[in-house]
């Protein structure tokens, strides 16, 4: 079925099933859940649906789930959407199999019941998990391996709870570790020898890449539900500090860089910049280390706030709050790391924040449904000069954004080219270059449309064209049996990094955490595929992050 079919007969059972609702309503026959079923789709909902909703339902990225407006939507209406996803970046959780019918229509009902109340965590909690797996002093002085770990990467193993060190040059999986649910992303110290994994249970972990079979020295989970986190990297701070950023509760947490132990914690609870509204559920949303300052460039998602967060005295930290826009997401440096740039994407805009001299010098709309870059994209392109580029997860465009007020003062700030991906509909998550590459690989893992989710876009840096499309390779097409007989997809390939020389570009492929999935290594300028990283370890392979573009803020 197409999707503008698919959406007519959405919107056809929405209304038909809003006067149901509403009928039901006034009769008072509302939904009710078992203490069981309240449990189970408690779970489900933390798992695959407060990141983009909120715990309270309120909305970010996605739209509000409060009962008012659910009910009025009805059930049917609502396990249809959560079954086959939208064009607007809504995953197909029941069609992709990563729920079942049942589990659709439990969801379907759990959201029309008012939320229950998350609870909050001190750091007398945290300290109960707080463990030093191995003391600083009994871990190695340099590095016990002959490999080339500063090409190391990491490999988010996202349903699973793991991460994955694989040898950049060797194409083998050193180790594999625990983390938390569903890590979020791996960030590494200013020296690259720790990597820090923060999953989507608060659970924070830091592993040694110096060992010769890289684990876990320490770990703590710091919240219930988070998405970010960073080290300092100013000069002589360096390892010194981690901090956390809390979708819940709301909050920043300081750890101690090499033992994770919990120093300060923050609320973010705040009023909004632009109605000056209280909101309890004000999150953060990502988290970068300044190259100008000992500070955390901090973004507060529902206050629309971006923090300047000086980490000098952990005890008595000065934060400079910079009104910004709503809701603030994600972002990167552009290629002078002086200023950074993070979606808004419920405003459907860029913001930009001069770290010299803190504060924000603009705010650029991008014509375009949900900005999402990851980290974005940064080319020197021969004629606007530095750019740095964002796809979107509501649409099919990718637009590049001027960024060299001082040589390019012309192009500074404003949108020079919007490149449209084939098709209809959004579904872009990342998009990713390198220097020594003449491409950017743009990847589209939750367009509904089932061709446009198994490709990658290539785009010529100096055409700003799509030249060429990458398909996922046939054996991971297809439906696939796992326990219960139950047939599931590869959902297609997801995020994008390359290597330490740029010579190559990796992206996984996204699966069920009852398959074995795989890594696919792309030549970079040929864009022959060179390798399939295969390995039974290898479950819902997600985000990938080379050592040495970490640390240097590559992208």
């Amino acid at each position: 079925m197409k999707t503008g079919v698919k959406l007519a007969l959405a919107m056809s059972v929405a209304l038909g099933a809003s006067s149901l609702a509403a009928q039901q309503a006034r009769a008072g026959d509302e939904v009710k859940l078992s203490p069981e079923e309240m449990k189970q789709a408690t779970q489900i909902y933390f798992d695959r649906c407060a990141g983009c909703h909120g715990m309270l339902r309120k909305g970010a990225l996605g739209p509000s789930l409060e009962p008012k407006k659910t009910r009025a939507m009805g059930t049917q209406a609502l396990e249809y959407i959560i079954f086959n996803g939208t064009p607007g970046g809504m995953p197909d959780w029941g069609a992709s199999g990563e729920m079942t019918r049942e589990e659709t229509k439990l969801m379907a009902r759990y959201i029309q019941v008012e939320p229950p109340p998350p609870p909050e965590k001190s750091i007398a909690d945290m300290k109960k998990s707080w463990k030093v797996l191995v003391p600083v002093d009994k871990r190695p002085t340099k590095p016990e391996t002959d490999r080339n770990w500063k090409n190391y990467f990491g490999v988010v193993l996202r349903d699973v709870g793991k991460v994955a060190i694989v040898d950049g040059d060797k194409k083998d999986i050193v180790n594999v570790v625990k983390s938390g649910f569903a890590t979020h992303i791996l960030r590494t110290s200013k020296s690259g020898r720790y990597m820090y994994a923060i999953g989507r249970d608060g659970k924070a972990s830091v592993i040694d890449l110096w060992m010769k079979a890289p684990q876990n020295v320490a770990e703590i989970r710091v919240c219930n539900d988070a998405r970010s986190i960073d080290t300092s990297k100013y000069e002589g701070y360096e390892d010194k500090l981690a901090v956390v950023g809390c979708y819940w509760p709301p909050s920043i947490v300081v750890l101690d860089g090499a033992t994770l132990e919990p120093k300060k914690i923050v609320s973010t609870a705040s009023y909004t910049y632009d109605t000056e509204e209280f909101t309890r559920e004000a999150r953060v949303a990502s988290i970068v280390a300044s190259h100008r300052a000992p500070e955390w460039v901090i973004n507060v998602k529902e206050t629309g706030q971006v923090w300047l967060y000086d980490y000098r005295d952990v005890n008595n930290p000065t934060i400079t709050m910079l009104e910004a826009e709503r809701y603030l997401h994600d972002g990167g440096w552009d290629s002078s790391k002086r200023y950074f740039l993070v979606a808004a994407n419920a405003r459907n805009k860029v913001v930009v924040v001069d770290t010299e001299e803190r504060k924000v010098v603009a705010i650029i709309p991008t014509g375009a449904n949900k900005p999402h870059p990851g980290r974005g994209v940064n080319i020197n392109h021969p004629k606007y000069g530095p750019l740095w580029g964002t796809g979107h997860i509501g649409s099919n465009s990718i637009v590049f954004i001027g960024t060299d007020p001082e040589k390019h003062p012309q192009y500074a700030w404003k949108i020079v080219k919007t490149v449209k991906l084939p098709g209809k509909g959004g579904g872009n998550l990342f998009i990713k270059s390198h220097p020594n590459s003449k491409y950017i690989f743009a990847d589209r893992p939750v367009n509904p449309d089932r061709k446009l989710q198994t490709q990658l876009y290539v785009i010529d840096k100096a055409k700003l064209e799509v030249v060429k499309t990458l398909p996922m390779p046939k054996k991971f097409h297809g439906e696939f049996e796992i326990k219960g007989g139950k047939k599931v997809k590869m959902r297609g390939p997801v995020h994008l990094e390359f290597n330490a020389d740029g010579s190559e570009v990796w992206t996984s492929v996204w699966g069920n955490k009852e398959l074995p999935s795989a890594i696919l290594v792309y030549d970079s300028n040929t864009l022959e595929l060179k390798k399939m990283i295969e390995d039974d370890r290898l479950r819902t392979p997600t985000g990938k992050f080379n050592v040495t573009n970490t640390m240097g803020d590559i992208y």
